[in-house]
């Protein structure tokens, strides 16, 4: 019986965390989950606040790619100019279902190793170096105390690396695969992230954004530029992103609290449908 229940409780967050991941163009939405996360740790898991600016300065970055390349799509005739139209619309819908993939999996597991009774089960679905250091952040976060810098930066690299290599690795390789548009993958492969709380001048410059080791090494170097930065700072920065909502900024904790009202409000329709 409680081995059934705990299962339900399972599937029940996974829905939650799919509702509150959104559609893949939600970027904003899940934004505002991200910073609740850092928030409800405490300030100890860092990697929903890097994720938070990767999201918003994705909004952006989609639209400004796609308006370019619906320039050069002109370039081509007839069939071959839907051809190129439908191949960059995929191109661009597999990197925002990844941006959707990973705000689940941020969630999931958070709230998943917060629960005294599921965090038993947690085993199940996460690493052992990220579940310890998960483990670790709720310690911390239920007695107030803020991890040491190095034990932040062990928790960001625990759910970076795993997510990474779980997650995105897969879904690139593929989008980038499927990809028959060389002047498209060629800007793809070369972007310059510029998180709001990045130095104007020190962009995050990719030579291939298909390479699994500089992504990693890019989101390390974000993280460090945080820890130069300030995390409040970093924090405060996210409001200089375009697309959040107005009703985010005076009261962020009501703003998410009703996103999961409302998320959980459909999940019990669909529950009740079923069992109907």
């Amino acid at each position: 019986m409680l081995q059934g229940c705990v299962r339900s409780r399972i599937a029940r967050l996974r829905s939650e965390a799919e509702r509150l991941a959104g559609r893949t163009s939600d970027f904003a939405q899940r934004a505002i989950v991200y910073h609740h996360l850092t928030r409800h740790s405490g300030g100890n898991h860092l990697f929903p606040l890097l994720a938070a600016h990767g999201a918003l300065w994705g909004a952006g970055y989609f639209r400004r790619g796609l308006q370019a390349g619906r320039i050069l799509q002109w370039r081509f005739l007839g069939s071959r100019r839907h051809k190129a139209r439908s191949a960059l619309n995929a191109f661009a819908e597999a990197f925002r279902d990844i941006n959707r993939r990973v705000c689940f999996e941020t969630y999931f597991s958070y709230m998943l190793t917060a629960d005294p009774t599921l965090r038993l089960t947690a085993g199940e679905h996460l690493p052992e170096r990220l579940l310890e250091a998960l483990l670790r952040c709720h310690s911390a976060r239920r007695h107030g105390q803020i991890l040491t810098s190095r034990e932040r930066r062990e928790l960001f690299g625990a759910f970076f690396e795993w997510e990474q290599e779980a997650v995105v690795q897969p879904a690139v390789a593929a989008a980038f695969a499927a990809l028959n548009w060389p002047e498209i993958a060629w800007a793809a492969r070369r972007p310059a992230i510029r998180f709001s709380y990045l130095p104007v001048m020190e962009p995050l410059l990719f030579a291939n954004f298909g390479c699994p080791q500089e992504r990693l090494a890019k989101g390390y170097e974000a993280f460090d530029q945080g820890q130069r930065r300030g995390w409040s700072e970093v924090e405060h920065d996210l409001l200089r992103y375009e697309g959040l909502p107005r009703s985010f900024r005076p009261d962020c904790s009501a703003h998410f609290q009703n996103l999961r009202r409302a998320a959980l409000i459909w999940i019990d329709g669909q529950e009740l449908l079923l069992s109907a």
